[in-house]
Order: structure tokens, then C-alpha cells, then sequence
């Protein structure tokens, strides 16, 4: 078990060191999520109650796209550099390499959610940033991790990988996009108006149980 938390933990530090140096994923991520914002801000021009009923969809329309583009470099180094073939040669069990990516990964969406949260709380008006709404937040964040990552390793060896990704992914996703809109819905008191969690529970743990079981067979493809 050290052994497995170990090398969970150095894939992560890893993918963090690479991404600490490049910048390239998680800025061109930060500058789309901005830029989302400050349309749907000054192009809408919602009204007040109509901003608090649509401003949860927009922020996870916003989330899923940029979360498509970590995702379609999840595995780009070690496919760009041959390092894939190391990793899954090392005498760990493969579900670590799946583990610490989805961390990984998770931590990158959890990095564009604290930008994106004071954006549209300060743009459209709305108070995002309450805390009753962040654990459907994360909970949200990590089944879309939870099955992105496997579908990022599915899509590894496409001869389209940018298109294959997100049309094989975003349909599965979506029930934990709408779940997570609707638990972060807020009433005119802008007070959460209903929670989800449970469901968003059962999709996440519904995600990670059935990526750990097949990441095996897919990443050997």
C-alpha cells in the first residue's frame, strides 16, 4: 500500500512540476474561462434573478471546456516523449498511473474553479462563492475528472485525439454537469435552492469504480 500512495504521489508531483514550468495548459485554460466570462457578462446582460437561475450552467459550461482541454493533455508528455511505456513497465499496479492523473487533473479543474467562482460572482452578480455551494463544486469537479481520465487514455491512440475526446466524454458527462448546475441553483435569497449531493455521490463513485476497473485493459490498447 506506501508502495501504490507512492507512486500515486510522484505522478502527481510530476504532472505539477511539468505544468508549473510549461504554464501552457493552465493559462490557455484561465485566459478561455476569462474570456467566457466577460462575454456572457457584458453580451447577455441578464437581469438579476434571471443572472442567479443560469449563472450555475454557464460557470459548468465554462468548467467542462476547459476541463475537455486538461484533459487532452493529461497524457501528451508521456505519449509525445515514449514515457507511457516506462510508467505502465514499472512494477506498480497500472490503476496508480489512472489514480494520480485523475488527481492531477482534478487538482487543474479546482485551480480554473477559484478563478472562475469571484469571475461570474463579480461579473453577473451572483454569489457563487457561498459555501453551501462548494461541495457540489467538488464533487461535480471530481467525476468529471473521475471519468475524463479514462476517457483521455481511451482517446490516446485516435488519429483525431482533440476531436475523438470530447465526443466520446461530454455525453457521459453530462448527468453530472446538470446535477451539479442544478445543486448549485440558487433561489432570490441566493441561497442554495436544492441539493444533489447524493446523486452527485453515487455518479462519482459509479465514475471511479468502473475507470479503475477498465484503465487497466484501456491503456494497454
Amino acid at each position: 500500500m506506501k508502495d501504490y500512495v507512492r507512486a500515486i504521489g510522484t505522478i502527481v508531483h510530476k504532472d505539477a512540476i511539468v505544468e508549473l514550468r510549461t504554464r501552457e495548459t493552465l493559462l490557455a485554460s484561465l485566459i478561455f474561462t476569462l474570456l467566457v466570462v466577460v462575454v456572457f457578462a457584458f453580451a447577455l446582460e441578464l437581469a438579476p434573478a434571471t443572472a442567479r437561475a443560469v449563472a450555475p450552467g454557464l460557470l459548468w459550461v465554462t468548467l467542462a471546456f476547459a476541463g475537455v482541454l486538461a484533459l487532452g493533455r493529461s497524457f501528451a508528455a508521456e505519449r509525445d516523449r515514449g514515457a507511457l511505456d516506462g510508467l505502465l513497465l514499472a512494477p506498480v499496479d497500472p490503476t496508480a498511473l489512472y489514480v494520480g492523473k485523475m488527481l492531477a487533473n482534478l487538482a487543474f479543474m479546482v485551480a480554473v474553479l477559484v478563478v472562475a467562482l469571484p469571475a461570474f460572482s463579480i461579473l453577473l452578480g451572483v454569489p457563487l462563492l457561498s459555501p453551501a455551494l462548494l461541495p457540489s463544486a467538488l464533487l461535480g469537479l471530481l467525476g468529471f475528472a473521475a471519468a475524463g481520465t479514462l476517457f483521455s487514455a481511451l482517446a490516446l491512440n485516435g488519429r483525431a485525439r482533440e476531436v475523438l475526446l470530447p465526443a466520446l466524454f461530454l455525453p457521459l458527462a453530462i448527468p453530472v454537469i446538470i446535477t451539479a448546475a442544478g445543486a448549485m441553483r440558487l433561489d432570490a435569497a441566493g441561497a442554495p435552492s436544492g441539493s444533489a449531493v447524493g446523486v452527485l455521490v453515487a455518479c462519482d463513485a459509479l465514475y471511479l469504480a468502473v475507470a479503475v476497473l477498465l484503465f487497466g485493459y484501456t491503456i494497454e490498447e
